[in-house]
């Protein structure tokens, strides 16, 4: 498996049009070969910002890159440039392989 993960520092006062932005938007993420889930995730407030993390995982890297090549991944980062920013950066993405998964 992989995980795809973006990190997202929020601005203070951002965190419910942030977190709009991807309530409303189709990712169309289902219609993907590969694809397993999605989550985004609110962590610890800063002095400055919210971090945030998108994560997605997926059944192999190549499944990962196929997505990133297609016409869903346009799709669904069609807007991401346009609005008001509400974030201190470009997200940082952090991939990595899965070496162990350990289930109940």
């Amino acid at each position: 498996m992989f995980i795809a993960m973006n990190r997202f520092k929020v601005k203070k006062g951002a965190e419910i049009a942030f977190e709009a932005r991807w309530l409303d938007r189709d990712s169309h993420l289902g219609t993907v070969p590969g694809f397993i889930e999605f989550h985004l995730l609110k962590g610890p407030e800063r002095e400055d910002h919210t971090l945030y993390a998108s994560h997605t995982l997926w059944r192999s890297y190549p499944d990962f890159e196929a997505w990133t090549r297609s016409e869903a991944f346009r799709a669904a980062h069609r807007d991401a440039g346009s609005g008001k920013s509400l974030t201190l950066s470009h997200p940082e993405f952090e991939g990595f392989e899965t070496i162990q998964v350990v289930k109940p």
